[in-house]
């Protein structure tokens, strides 16, 4: 049914009481009626509810939106570790009589030197470690090392269905693993993994020992700066006579083109046609020239053995200064071990290993304004880390190399495979 009232659109004429209602349009009032009926039986007129009934935060948000940002941006770990929450409770901090933490307190009011006892530390073992099933040598203290990288792998047969692929290579050692490693330190003295420290980098030092540090040091700073100042120098020179010869090049240039005109080839001249061309040899010569050259390594090849000879005689007395020579470097080395006072790893030898230099150490000295008359008043200084990485690089355990910055990436070449025509056609 209709709610709409009684209209007529063709109707010419309005003056008449009778024809008002008919003509009146009401279907907006109508319209506006009927959504307001439906709001009602929904809950209530939207323009009467307050803010609160209408909106509400969303804070957990779009799970969809979330899947696709998580395939674009993958977490970091700890962030994943973060998330996770237990829904175990967890343990209260209070301490409540009669509940203990699973470790048994002795009987006795004297404790045990490390706390608990051995039978008690066994109890803890066996029932943290799943008890008598595990083995229990679960630290070894041997010092031998559970697994060698460089050991033989078995050889294990392959399958038949895997015979075109290639045999795995066996894993060899590097020939230097055996070889005892190089110092680097002038005179090639092997130094301790920790060197005794110079009593003038003590934090409250004698002054002699300390003057003594501040004068070598500030005699090794002004050398340097000598040397930077020299290197200037000398590089400022050499760009000056590069600039000189630069421009005395061009001006010859310039005179060789406008001369050009008044010079001669050594081809154009009438000596060089009358010049004679040189003669050749006849056989006689080139015997003469032959027996000689025949006679010369005769002597040289005689010479060569009666050299062997000599040395065949001399080898027991050469063997003997070898070995004296060995004896005398070997002395001179275990003295060098024993003697801490005299041993620098700033004094390196010359020739190093490869191409890349040792970092320098870092200054161990305290100027005037920073000698402090207290341990609590001192500042830290230097890093550990550094010093013992330097150690291992003077002692030649570790070899010295270049951080590399930006990697070589690996090259990756694209092929098909034809696998599709290793058939054969059964008969």
């Amino acid at each position: 049914m209709s709610s709409e009232g009684p209209h007529q659109y063709k109707q010419p004429s309005r003056k008449g009481k009778r024809a008002w209602r008919k003509n009146v349009d009401v279907s907006g009032i109508q319209e506006g009626l009927e959504s307001a009926r439906e709001e009602i039986i929904k809950g209530g007129i939207i323009a009467e509810k307050a803010s609160d009934a209408l909106f509400t935060l969303d804070t957990t948000g779009s799970e969809a939106i979330q899947r696709s940002y998580n395939k674009i941006h993958k977490p970091l770990k700890a962030d994943q570790i973060l998330a996770q929450r237990s829904a175990v409770p967890a343990i209260d901090a209070r301490k409540r009589p009669g509940v203990t933490d699973g470790v048994i307190e002795p009987s006795s009011k004297r404790r045990k030197s490390n706390g608990v006892s051995h039978r008690e530390y066994e109890k803890l073992k066996n029932r943290a470690y799943g008890g008598e099933a595990i083995p229990k040598d679960i630290v070894k203290t041997d010092g031998a090392p559970s697994h060698d990288p460089w050991a033989e792998a078995n050889n294990e047969e392959q399958e038949p269905r895997f015979s075109y692929l290639e045999k795995p290579k066996p894993i060899k050692a590097p020939r230097t693993l055996s070889e005892a490693p190089i110092s680097l330190v002038e005179g090639a003295k092997s130094l301790p993994g920790v060197l005794k420290p110079n009593p003038g980098t003590s934090y409250n030092p004698v002054f002699q020992d300390w003057d003594q540090l501040l004068s070598k040091e500030g005699q090794k700073e002004v050398e340097a700066e000598k040397k930077r100042i020299m290197e200037a120098e000398e590089e400022r020179i050499r760009l000056e006579r590069i600039a000189a010869a630069q421009d005395e090049r061009d001006d010859i240039q310039t005179e060789d083109e406008s001369a050009w005109e008044g010079f001669e080839s050594e081809y154009e001249g009438e000596e060089w046609l009358t010049k004679r061309r040189p003669e050749r040899k006849t056989q006689a010569e080139r015997n003469k020239v032959k027996k000689r050259k025949e006679a010369e390594r005769q002597a040289k090849w005689a010479t060569q053995l009666k050299k062997r000879a000599q040395q065949a005689q001399e080898i027991k007395s050469i063997a003997k200064q070898v070995e004296e020579r060995d004896k005398a470097r070997q002395l001179a080395r275990t003295r060098a071990d024993y003697s801490p006072e005299e041993l620098d790893d700033r004094r390196l030898r010359r020739r190093k290993l490869g191409t890349t230099s040792l970092p320098e150490p870092s200054l161990e000295l305290v100027l005037p304004d920073e000698l402090q008359d207290s341990l609590r008043l001192l500042k830290p200084e230097g890093n550990l880390l550094k010093d013992r990485f330097r150690n291992l690089l003077v002692r030649g355990k570790v070899e010295a190399r270049k951080p590399i910055q930006q990697p070589k990436k690996a090259r990756k070449t694209y092929t098909e495979k034809w696998t599709y025509k290793d058939f054969t056609v059964s008969a």
